[in-house]
């Protein structure tokens, strides 16, 4: 049995839970999140707690219990605190700005880059170098980042580009010239 799956879910105060046969319903102050959970798995409320319990002892069912455990602690959390990733942008003239709900970047390129947020994620814009991508779904939250990102990686020479907060870059020495003669 995974360790993992075995650790009971606590459901804060003012959050509801509905589980109807693989579903799962979280709703808190946030917002609500629906996931359908794989069928090797069930959940199941104790109280104030949830619990998920592999549906048999096959390989599949073992595999999917630490996964599906942290989905739900996942949408439990994204409901009560919801979740965010900072981007930095490094660079001359690399800049963002958001228009309306829409970000816009001046990444180098002959024209401006914009990003449309999907439904249950907000752009935040707190300096011209820093991005926040703020969200319910742990999930999504990290794809648009990784979206973000993808529109201007950091290169390895000077760095410029858009990078998580705290990422470590592997940077690269240049040319070196004329080597001894």
């Amino acid at each position: 049995m995974s360790r993992i799956g075995k650790k009971p879910i606590p459901v804060p105060a003012g959050v509801e839970v509905e589980i109807e046969g693989n579903t799962v319903r979280v709703r808190g102050p946030k917002g609500e999140l629906t996931r359908v959970l794989p069928r090797e798995v069930s959940v199941i409320r104790e109280g104030d707690v949830l619990k998920v319990m592999p549906a048999g002892d096959e390989d599949r069912s073992r595999a999917m219990h630490g996964l599906a455990r942290t989905l739900v602690a996942n949408m439990v959390e994204g409901v009560t605190r919801g979740y965010s990733k900072a981007l930095e942008i490094t660079g001359v003239g690399y800049r963002a700005s958001k228009q309306g709900r829409k970000l816009v970047m001046q990444l180098g390129y002959s024209h401006p880059v914009e990003i449309d947020p999907p439904a249950g994620i907000e752009f935040e814009v707190p300096a011209p170098t820093k991005i926040i991508v703020h969200g319910l779904d742990k999930e999504l939250v990290g794809e648009v980042a990784a979206d973000v990102r993808r529109r201007r990686p950091p290169e390895p020479y000077k760095g410029k580009g858009i990078h998580y907060e705290g990422e470590k870059l592997r940077r690269k020495v240049g040319k070196t010239g004329k080597a001894g003669k």
